[in-house]
């Protein structure tokens, strides 16, 4: 007897959180990048959680939430001078205008 169900299987795009469905997924994604590269910047220089926090200015729980991707209640922009805090040069350019909504990219070199 066999009692095994169908699992479906479906190839995910690029933004998993599109993917789930997300209304905010661009921003979740951008906003998952930079906790990544605070959590690299981090492990990178060898720090504690608890130095990190001193480096970074906030408390060693918010350093811990954001290195296990838990971001939400955290701007864009908070999480930009925390990467530029761990050494970072961040620009951010504004393109020419166009007839459509622009667009928000985040590239990580």
């Amino acid at each position: 007897m066999n009692d095994r169900k169908k699992v479906e299987i479906h190839e995910g795009g690029t933004n998993v959180y599109l993917d789930l469905g997300y209304p905010d997924a661009a921003e979740m994604q951008r906003k998952s990048l930079l906790a990544a590269e605070i959590a690299r910047g981090i492990q990178t220089r060898g720090l504690t959680q608890s130095a990190a926090a001193e480096l970074l200015g906030i408390d060693q729980a918010k350093v811990s939430r954001i290195t296990r991707g838990q971001f939400r209640g955290v701007s864009e922009g908070k999480l930009l001078e925390l990467v530029a805090r761990l050494g970072h040069d961040i620009k951010i350019v504004v393109g020419p205008a166009r007839r459509r909504a622009g667009k928000i990219e985040l590239q990580i070199a």
